[in-house]
């Protein structure tokens, strides 16, 4: 794979985009492509650090099962998203799970890597702290909300995230290819539940639902809704 030409495709991302010359050309440079067919693993909770990655198509999906089998997910990754930095911090074993939806392919700069060139260019390590941050501030935000909001505004704002690719894209979707099961996995609902606020979002105009997907109608309305 030559993943040079991909660098446009990473450019719709805010944090990629405002990287120095050097380090997106460097973080290229070291990069190797990465396939996965629906379903395969990419880590898993303790695995040891294994470098930064990038969605190029398809997605990836994050999260953790406990023994009893009750998914807890953080969200559904998609090109220009960019994921795996905590181990980058402390070095320590990947926290979540993260397994490919459909056919996906990946950007991959591995742990060694990134550190050599972090040694040789410690300015960079801000960049690396916004991409971490950035996460940080939406997981705050999320247990605001389940402790607070309910849970029409929840998902009003879940998906919103995911229009806007949790923060990484220019301009948001209007088409979203989640599940009413990933919906109440990531918002701790039942998927009872989703389907009945999405059933009444629809009614109210504010979106449309397909099969594996939703379509978002009016943007404006869902925002207020999120903010209810």
């Amino acid at each position: 794979m030559d993943v040079s030409a991909w660098r446009s495709r990473l450019l719709t991302g805010h944090w990629f985009n405002h990287l120095p010359a050097h380090l997106q050309d460097s973080l290229l440079a070291a990069a190797k492509g990465r396939r996965l067919t629906p379903g395969q693993r990419l880590f898993q909770r303790g695995d040891p650090p294994c470098g930064l990655y990038a969605v190029l198509e398809g997605s990836v999906r994050v999260g953790a099962v406990s023994e009893k089998g009750k998914e807890a997910l953080l969200g559904v990754m998609e090109l220009p998203y960019w994921f795996g930095e905590i181990s980058l911090f402390d070095g320590l074993p990947r926290t979540h799970d993260a397994y490919a939806v459909g056919h996906t392919i990946l950007l991959q700069v591995p742990q060694d890597v990134l550190l050599k060139l972090l040694d040789e260019h410690p300015e960079y390590w801000r960049h690396f702290a916004l991409l971490m941050s950035q996460k940080l501030r939406l997981t705050f935000i999320g247990l605001e909300q389940l402790s607070l909001m309910p849970a029409p505004a929840r998902l009003a704002h879940r998906l919103l995230l995911i229009a806007e690719g949790y923060g990484e894209l220019h301009r948001s979707r209007q088409l979203l290819e989640v599940s009413q099961e990933q919906l109440a996995a990531m918002l701790s609902l039942s998927r009872q539940s989703i389907n009945q606020i999405l059933q009444d979002f629809q009614q109210q105009g504010i979106l449309s639902t397909h099969y594996g997907g939703i379509e978002i109608l009016d943007p404006e309305r869902l925002r207020a809704t999120a903010s209810a």
